[in-house]
């Protein structure tokens, strides 16, 4: 019985810190993707403020920089719709740093998705 009890706490343990890892490893990505969007929109002429911080606030500036109004950000909400939003707005950002839209196909492709934030924020 006793040996029952040390599995369980073993497997409890390791569930647990395997959460945690996951956890740190998704907020250390959510960090990251929001600096790129502050950097984003300071290459822009926009500042973007402690908004950019802010789960799903942090389209406001984004919005700004693609010069979309503030309204549109409710169309997030909207299932299929907001796939369409998304390529309309990065296609704009794109457009705001003098890169080509077509630049959006590479949110299409794995690995490269995770390329295309971090490429917008750091190139010239």
């Amino acid at each position: 019985m006793n040996d029952n009890n040390s599995h369980a706490a073993a497997g409890v343990l390791l569930g647990l810190g395997i959460f945690m890892f996951i956890l740190v490893f998704a907020l250390a990505f959510y960090v990251f993707f929001c600096f790129c969007y502050k950097r984003i929109c300071e290459k822009c002429g926009v500042t973007p403020g402690a908004l950019i911080w802010i789960p799903f606030v942090h389209f406001i500036p984004l919005l700004q920089v693609a010069k979309m109004p503030v309204w549109t950000i409710i169309l997030l909400f909207i299932p299929l719709v907001n796939v369409v939003w998304l390529i309309m707005l990065f296609a704009k950002l794109c457009i705001a740093r003098g890169k080509s839209p077509w630049l959006v196909i590479l949110m299409f492709i794995p690995v490269a998705n995770l390329i295309f934030i971090p490429y917008l924020a750091f190139s010239e």
